[in-house]
Formats: structure tokens, sequence, C-alpha cells
């Protein structure tokens, strides 16, 4: 799950928090990068398993309005929603019960939120077409959780601050965590019952090794890299860059140059989006035009062996 767009964030986020700190421990740091890594795959299971925790609390709405019914004589609410076959496979899902149980995650403790959502939801039109429906099997039941979590749960301000209240890296892993979320939940087959795979933490050792090795070059030839830019920048001036460009720009180069299967204009394209995110609104033109010059000047002096294309 955690894959090269989580990584170069963390990485970008990390490095700039290296230099902004006193203590420049390059070991304390790697930890503190691996450990935030981990928590956005934290993240992941968490909110898989908020579907289970609204899941519960739809039962216990169900529960309350079967006791009403019975004292009233009046039809039995449905209970089509509170025992939807995909959140039932995912309450079993063995891999999501494990990794809740170890890290000791839950939803228990947070009944204000789950009401609150589980009533969003409830008067949201989603719900009252799936309720309405006829249509009664697997696909449609997994269907409306993959819609409910699109536009309910995906952008959702009162999920967001209380994620921010537990852990100070998941608002901004959130969007990246969302996708996957979102993919997990297409991905499940009623066949798998509780052995549906979830997506590993990471899909192979070479990521786990790619994050180490672009935050150690990062770090260690921080100076050859800055050296870069400032001999293909004569004609820009460095004094009035962003720190936060100067930082993204030395993770660029250091990607370039460690990591000889990744082309250039990936590697541009990447750290051009996170310079949007990260930094001043015209740090992507920026970035975009010096990382350019920055590469073209290393494949010529023949320190970068990669092709780069040239511009029209």
């Amino acid at each position: 799950m955690i894959n090269r767009e989580i990584i170069r964030i963390k990485v970008v986020q990390l490095t700039y928090a290296y230099y902004q700190n006193g203590n420049k421990n390059i070991e304390t740091a790697e930890k503190e990068l691996l450990f935030s890594l981990s928590k956005a795959y934290d993240l992941y299971n968490y909110l898989l398993a908020l579907i289970v925790g609204i899941t519960h609390e739809s039962r216990r709405h169900l529960e309350v309005a079967q006791s009403r019914a019975n004292r009233e004589g009046t039809e039995m609410p449905s209970q089509k929603f509170a025992y939807n076959r995909f959140a039932m496979q995912l309450e079993e899902n063995k891999m999501l019960n494990d990794f809740i149980e170890s890290k000791k995650l839950s939803w228990d403790d947070e009944p204000e939120f789950l009401k609150k959502i589980y009533t969003q939801i409830t008067e949201s039109q989603i719900y009252k077409d799936y309720m309405e429906s006829t249509e009664d099997n697997y696909d449609t039941d997994r269907e409306v959780w993959r819609k409910i979590y699109r536009n309910l749960i995906q952008d959702n301000a009162d999920l967001d601050t209380l994620l921010e209240e537990q852990c100070l890296y998941w608002n901004d892993d959130k969007e990246v965590v969302d996708t996957f979320v979102l993919k997990t939940i297409k991905r499940f087959e009623e066949k798998n019952q509780s052995k549906q795979e979830l997506l590993p933490e990471y899909s192979n050792e070479e990521d786990k090794d790619y994050a180490r090795k672009l935050f150690r070059a990062t770090i260690m030839n921080a100076d050859e890299y800055q050296h870069f830019m400032s001999e293909a920048s004569r004609n820009w001036d460095f004094s009035r860059l962003a720190y936060m460009d100067i930082v993204i720009m030395q993770i660029a180069i250091a990607e370039m140059m460690t990591f000889p299967s990744i082309p250039v204009s990936v590697t541009i394209n990447e750290f051009v989006e996170i310079a949007k995110l990260y930094s001043t609104p015209r740090s992507g033109g920026y970035i975009n035009g010096m990382l350019d010059a920055i590469a073209r000047h290393l494949v010529q002096s023949g320190k970068l062996l990669k092709h780069m294309e040239e511009r029209e």
C-alpha cells in the first residue's frame, strides 16, 4: 500500500524537519521516516475499520427500532444496511482483525462521531436509494459502501478533525490513503469470505529500501546536490527560492542520481506535484524549469547516465 508517491511526500516532510530542528541525527531521522510511513498503513486499516464501526452503530439503531416496532405492533424495520454483506465480510476479515488487535485501534472510543456520521449516511440519497432498491445481492452491498466512502467519508470535516487529534501524520496521509481504501473495497469478492486479502504494508522490500536510500542520499550528498543546483541555475535568482523548494529539488536530484531505473521525466513530474502542495503557488513552474535545467546539465556533463527527451 505504501507506494512511492507516499514515500516521496514523507521524505520531503522529514528532510525539511531534519534541517529545521537543531539535532541533525540521521539515524533518528530515518527511524522517524519509517515510523511515519507505518502510520499511513495504520490509517488505511483504521479507515477500513470505520466501515465496521458504522455498521455496529447501525445495528444499535436497528435494535431500538425493532423494540419500538414490537411495542407498537408496527412493521419491523429493514435489516438491509445493518447486515450488509460486504460490511459483514469486512467485519470478519482476518487480516483487518489481526491488525486492529495488534495495534489496539478501535472506533468504540468515538461514539459521538459514529452517531453523527451514521446520521449523515442515513440522510443521504445514496442510502435512501439503496434501501428502496429491490436489488439484494453482494455486489449491490459492496457498491453502496464504495459510494458512501467516496461521497461521505473521503471529504468529511468531522473525520479530518478527529484524525488530526489522534495522529499528527494522518491529515497529510488521508488523501492518498483514501484511494487505497476505495481500491480495496472494489477488490473484495464474496467467495473469499474472511480470507479476503487486504493491501500489504509494502508491495515489496524494494519500496522500503527506496525510502531509506532516497532519504540517506538526500542528506549525505546535500552539498554535492546543492552545488549541482547552483551550477545549472546561474540565470536564476537562487536567493529568492523558498527553503522548501531547495529541499524538494535536493530530493529530486537524489532520486535522479540514485535510482537508474526511474526516468528523469517521472522524477520531475512527481516533485513538481509535491511542490504545488507543499510550497508556494509559483513553486511548481519554477521547480519544473530548474529540475529540467539541472538534469540536462548533469546528462551533458556525464554525471547523470540517463536519457532525456528533447523539448519541442
